[in-house]
């Protein structure tokens, strides 16, 4: 009964996730481009990023990043304690709170991959109120029906798990996910009822006569996917050398700023078409119309500043809108269909971010009913992720955990360090007294 009041509890808190981000990014767009104060974000955004990083650091430590890492890492750590730094219910809180105060400061992010995290904690909290040994399986679960409930996806939310969660795990699937994946996806479904994430789209892909716009989507979403993947590792790894030479809370605070700036200017020049998850502008190209043609390559950059930024937020969402703005471009320069292209472009892209080629597979076929495109989608996928593993060999997820296990390794030396002088401090005294 803990289990599955655990699985209900994702659920229903996914959805309360949903529209809160949603009202938090038409709070945002209706208080500046809307209402025609297009300098305002130049104000905002670095505050909101500064005010994130800031919490973050204070009073939600874990709760920086996409959340997906997390989940990752957590399964690998062993001690309650390191995990209780990425899972808790604490860590809820403050990733919900973050990711919407994140949106309404204009980032590009989605809330995706926080609730990735939310659900992991939710399921290790539960195993830990029902007595379950089997944590890992239960983080595993959590992560899979975060995704189902996100993006009312069940089928990616069990692929994901099986593609993504479990490379850091032995199982690789059992009851317990599936189990975990339909309670949640049925208590999102009770709430919202029966729906597509980007609706319906109406295109049709054919081979071979397609064949030519599947490869040239295929493979420059795998190169633009692999590019983000790199400068997301890249740059991470230099802002960690930098900020272990110097005071690291003022270097964290100085990184959200700078990124919130670039952020803020980059929609100050697209007419703020760059801001948020990107779901408008991928709709819109999915249903047929144009995106300009360098909007992908904006909304690539603007992602990459808020996810190197230490600002909760994932980059799902925005990865589609990048993809399918790529699409669009493609399809501008092709002089083919842009709706088909869009859902080609965001196989490519999103499969050569994640490198799971069969979770963008699955995710964008559900997310936009286009059952008939899916051997299109599917080959745009495989050769995205085929392209992407040459250019970038290295995960993006699973390097960011990495670094999460990294973290929570060397504060354990500290400690065992730590212990090991107290004790030696200790023994003179005990013979002195003797």
């Amino acid at each position: 009964m803990i289990f599955w009041l655990g699985a209900i509890a994702i659920g229903v808190i996914s959805v309360g996730f949903a529209t809160a981000a949603d009202y938090a990014q038409e709070l945002f767009r209706g208080l500046t481009v809307d209402a025609g104060r297009n300098w305002l974000p130049l104000i905002i955004t670095p505050l909101g990023f500064l005010l994130c990083a800031y919490l973050a650091l204070t009073l939600f430590p874990g709760t920086s990043g996409s959340g997906i890492p997390q989940a990752i890492a957590a399964q690998t750590l062993t001690e309650p304690g390191e995990r209780a730094k990425l899972l808790s219910l604490k860590m809820v809180f403050g990733k919900i709170l973050l990711t919407i105060l994140g949106l309404f400061s204009g980032g590009s992010i989605g809330r995706e991959g926080p609730t990735v995290q939310i659900g992991s904690a939710i399921m290790l909290q539960s195993a830990s109120l029902g007595g379950m040994a089997h944590s890992r399986g239960l983080i595993l679960a959590g992560s899979a029906a975060g995704i189902a409930a996100a993006f009312n996806t069940p089928l990616a939310g069990i692929v994901f798990a099986i593609e993504e969660m479990s490379r850091s795990y032995q199982s690789r699937t059992n009851g317990v996910v599936l189990s975990a994946v339909i309670i949640a996806g049925i208590a999102s479904l009770s709430l919202l009822g029966n729906y597509t994430y980007f609706g319906i789209s109406d295109s049709i892909g054919e081979l071979p006569r397609d064949l030519g716009l599947v490869l040239v989507c295929g493979v420059t979403g795998g190169l633009f996917g692999a590019l983000f993947s790199r400068l997301v590792i890249n740059i991470t790894r230099r802002i960690r050398r930098w900020k272990a030479n110097g005071n690291a809370f003022r270097r964290s605070l100085l990184q959200a700023l700078i990124c919130g700036i670039i952020t803020a200017v980059i929609g100050y020049v697209y007419a703020g078409s760059t801001f948020g998850t990107g779901y408008g502008e991928a709709r819109a190209s999915i249903e047929g119309e144009a995106l300009p043609l360098t909007f992908f390559f904006a909304k690539l950059i603007a992602t990459v500043a808020a996810t190197v930024s230490g600002i909760p937020g994932g980059l799902f969402a925005p990865s589609l809108a990048v993809g399918a703005g790529l699409g669009s471009s493609i399809a501008l320069i092709m002089g083919t269909n842009v709706g088909l292209a869009s859902i080609l472009g965001m196989a490519g892209y999103f499969a050569g971010v994640v490198q799971s080629p069969m979770t963008a597979f699955v995710i964008i076929v559900e997310m936009t009913g286009s059952h008939s495109n899916i051997v299109p989608v599917m080959a745009a996928s495989m050769i995205g992720y085929g392209t992407a593993r040459f250019v970038s060999p290295e995960p993006l997820y699973g390097t960011l955990a990495r670094f999460f296990i990294a973290d929570a390794l060397r504060l354990r030396r500290a400690k065992a360090q730590a212990a090991r002088e107290t004790d030696t401090d200790a023994a003179p005294e005990g013979a002195a007294k003797a």
